[in-house]
């Protein structure tokens, strides 16, 4: 078989259903083995980085490693950003390129660089194909590598040359991993610091989604009843109206829920990854921690671990259950969880919206009352992903998307077509501002060749609000934060999107009502104040 069929056989072994890229003189072979897959689909993009996206939150949200794929050089370089973010965020991923053959890698070549030393330090695993006898041992160790705790983006390029040789078919069997589980010992330390201690607070990360353990915290929440906040990345787990949720940390500003923590005497830290929000910001008192984790944790003074039950998150909060857990029910002093809720404006107050100005946190409010309830919302990164974490409460777990890890702009209109694909049943959201958009709005163009519904939503106020909000506070001015934006219900139009521009909150929810429930995309352009 030619090597790049024999690549292929490998991706349908491992249950690959859709490669994001763009075809180049290197990838022809693989394209067109791609093409003869009764299996996998290759979904052709309008830019690398939208193919890393879209395979990084499909990888997310599907329990699948997530694939692109590109040419050498400069396509193979796209993917940089969007490999980067999937290793940062726990998402499984492998980008498959091409390169210059091995005939010519000793010299100067057109389009050549040593791309495996390039994307080294942003990926798991980066690797070139030496030997085609080598590839089913290779796609295997990638998927494998991938999948791993924690997650991450793996890269493996092939040289021209060896694209059309012949080998063997074949494919290396994937065999089953058991969880691993936490030792009796260590279970029964964290039982007697939960005795010990008289203010315990909990602080859940996003890997307690990954390991399917959302309910295994709840009950074990239900049974210690102690004040509990989560991560960005981990919005959902604790249910809106749950009386000991304190909603989310992590905000460079207001983060009010630190005053809380503050007085803890413990600190159960369950699957937070450090990414999101280094320990120096959020435990300044070094309180005792509880470390709750599949991995052990990094040595950091602010992170003073008392105790860790180390093995998969699911087994170990059973086990934990399982045990005698007392209850902890105190509450942080001076109405703190009224506070958070009104300074996030988690509740509307409001009877009739129907003049209500069009503001961030009124949209999503309507949002989270309008949506049914397997809704995900992929949020940008900017100003609005800062109010989307504080003021939207997604009704399951895993049903809101923020990249808190890289935090990079532009994944939200490429990751909704990752998302879409993952879960084609449920409605999919982009929530962006204009500068996030106009980085991968080209792939409005894909969405519409694809067939598929989603609602774009473009808060537009032609700034870049973060950067302007903290150079104003730093500085007392901002500079080089304004642009100029399209028309987006025009651009859209362009692109055969329908497109809507309304003035006041109460239109904005007539229409989204017939957005939500259409079977074609939809954006909504709403305008925004830019200071």
């Amino acid at each position: 078989m030619k090597a790049t069929d024999v690549l292929v056989q490998c991706l349908e072994n491992e249950g690959v259903e859709y490669i994001f890229g763009i075809v180049g003189k290197e990838t022809l072979d693989l394209v067109e083995s791609i093409s003869r897959s009764t299996q996998i689909q290759y979904v052709p993009v309008r830019h690398e980085q939208g193919a890393a996206f879209m395979a990084c939150v499909y990888g997310k949200l599907s329990k699948k490693v997530g694939v692109c794929t590109a040419t050498l050089g400069p396509g193979a370089g796209n993917l940089l950003t969007g490999l980067a973010t999937a290793t940062l965020d726990g998402c499984p991923v492998v980008a498959l390129t091409g390169q210059t053959g091995l005939n010519n890698q000793h010299k100067h070549s057109h389009q050549f660089i040593e791309m495996t030393d390039v994307m080294a330090p942003a990926t798991k695993w980066a690797a070139q194909i030496k030997e085609a006898d080598s590839i089913s041992e290779m796609v295997r160790k990638a998927f494998k590598t991938a999948n791993e705790e924690k997650p991450g983006s793996v890269f493996l390029e092939l040289p021209e040359n060896l694209a059309f040789e012949s080998v063997p078919p074949g494919v290396v069997p994937i065999t089953e991993e058991q969880p691993v589980l936490p030792a009796g010992k260590a279970v029964q330390s964290a039982i007697s610091l939960l005795n010990e201690s008289e203010k315990p607070f909990v602080i859940i990360g996003d890997k307690v989604i990954r390991q399917d353990a959302s309910q295994d915290v709840l009950l074990f929440l239900s049974k210690l009843q102690a004040p509990v906040t989560h991560s960005f990345m981990a919005k959902g787990v604790i249910p809106k109206n749950v009386p000991y949720n304190y909603f989310t940390f992590g905000f460079s500003e207001n983060d009010l829920v630190l005053s809380g923590i503050d007085e803890a005497d413990l600190l159960i830290i369950i699957g937070f990854d450090p990414v999101e929000r280094p320990p120096k910001e959020w435990n300044r008192k070094k309180i005792p921690i509880l470390h709750i984790d599949s991995q052990t944790p990094e040595p950091d003074e602010y992170y003073p671990t008392a105790a860790e039950v180390i093995g998969h998150i699911k087994q170990t909060l059973q086990n934990l259950s399982t045990r005698s857990i007392p209850s902890k029910g105190w509450i942080p002093s001076g109405n703190l969880k009224q506070k958070i809720e009104h300074s996030f404006q988690i509740k509307s107050g409001y009877d009739d919206n129907s003049h209500l100005p069009l503001t961030t946190e009124n949209i999503l409010h309507a949002i989270e009352m309008l949506s049914p309830e397997d809704t995900i919302v992929v949020s940008d990164v900017g100003a609005h992903k800062i109010s989307i974490a504080r003021t939207y409460q997604p009704k399951q777990p895993e049903n809101l998307i923020i990249s808190n890890g890289l935090a990079s702009m532009g994944i939200s209109i490429p990751g909704s077509i990752g998302a879409k694909l993952a879960r084609p049943h449920a409605p999919v959201i982009s929530i962006t501002g204009d500068g996030g958009a106009m980085m991968t709005i080209s792939e409005l163009e894909t969405v519409k060749r694809l067939g598929i519904s989603l609602i774009f939503i473009v808060l537009n106020d032609g700034v870049l609000k973060l950067e302007q909000q903290m150079m104003n506070k730093k500085h007392g001015k901002s500079v080089g934060v304004s642009f100029g934006n399209p028309d987006f219900v025009l651009l859209a139009e362009s692109f055969g999107i329908r497109g809507f521009r309304p003035k006041a909150l109460g239109e904005f929810e007539e229409l989204f009502q017939v957005a939500i429930s259409s079977l074609e995309p939809i954006l909504f352009d709403i305008p925004l104040p830019n200071s």
